[in-house]
């Protein structure tokens, strides 16, 4: 990615005492609030659109390219502060590399960064998107963060423990899974209910769902739940997303 506020994404150097999780913290996480404060006026809701761009990810990564723009033309309709979209791009792949780009508002823009970026070999690293996800939201209001991926290769309870902190902060993962690996569904299911989010699966030799689904999340991220809403009407993707928000906790 050469976009010049780029930056890698920090590996941490060990897991802390609230990376695992402990009796009765899935509890606290469940009952944590569910929003958070409003952007300021005129400023765009923020999104982190995350993929796994190891080797087996290139159609996937293809697609999502060819689909990032439908996010900002959702989110620009349903912001609630006026401000539309503004996305970071993060992804992995190949030995240790994760890297995230500045926050980018023109879908010509994210295209460009995407169509630079090839899959490599590698391992799952979703601990470190989830990392990036709560730094991030230390510095910037963020509701919502997208996660495309289809294998888990980590430490589930690293992973939980990290997705209930997003959770307490109110800050609802969107985690879409091509495929059907058990090991990563249960993961993925598990992030997405500590978060207050949903997980939901998509077929990349069908486009229309993975669109339907990225379309709810910006829809989320720009205009929160109201937006999603709206878009419930024509869209049975987003019905089920909202669905799982509010039953598969």
């Amino acid at each position: 990615m050469s976009d010049k506020n780029d930056r890698a994404v920090g590996r941490a150097a060990g897991r802390s005492a609230a990376e695992a999780s402990r009796p009765g913290e899935i509890d606290r996480f469940l009952g944590a609030a569910r929003r958070l404060a409003p952007l300021a006026a005129g400023t765009a809701g923020r999104l982190v659109f995350a993929l796994d761009a190891t080797m087996s990810r290139q159609p996937t990564w293809d697609l999502a390219c060819s689909l990032q723009g439908r996010m900002f033309e959702v989110a620009a309709k349903g912001s609630e502060s006026g401000g539309g979209l503004a996305v970071q791009l993060v992804y992995f792949r190949g030995l240790g590399e994760c890297r995230a780009s500045g926050w980018v508002g023109e879908p010509g823009r994210l295209k460009g960064l995407m169509g630079r970026i090839a899959c490599e070999g590698g391992q799952t690293q979703i601990a470190r998107v989830l990392r990036h996800v709560r730094d991030e939201a230390r510095r910037v209001p963020l509701r919502a963060f997208v996660f495309v991926g289809d294998a888990m290769e980590e430490d589930a309870n690293v992973l939980a423990g990290l997705a209930g902190e997003l959770g307490l902060r109110g800050i609802r993962g969107f985690v879409f899974q091509e495929g059907n690996d058990p090991v990563a569904a249960r993961a993925f299911a598990a992030i997405a209910r500590l978060t207050g989010g949903a997980h939901a699966r998509f077929d990349v030799s069908a486009p229309a769902s993975l669109l339907e689904l990225l379309r709810a999340a910006a829809a989320y991220a720009a205009g929160g739940r109201a937006a999603m809403l709206r878009l419930a009407g024509e869209s049975p993707a987003v019905k089920g997303l909202i669905a799982a928000m509010d039953g598969e906790r």
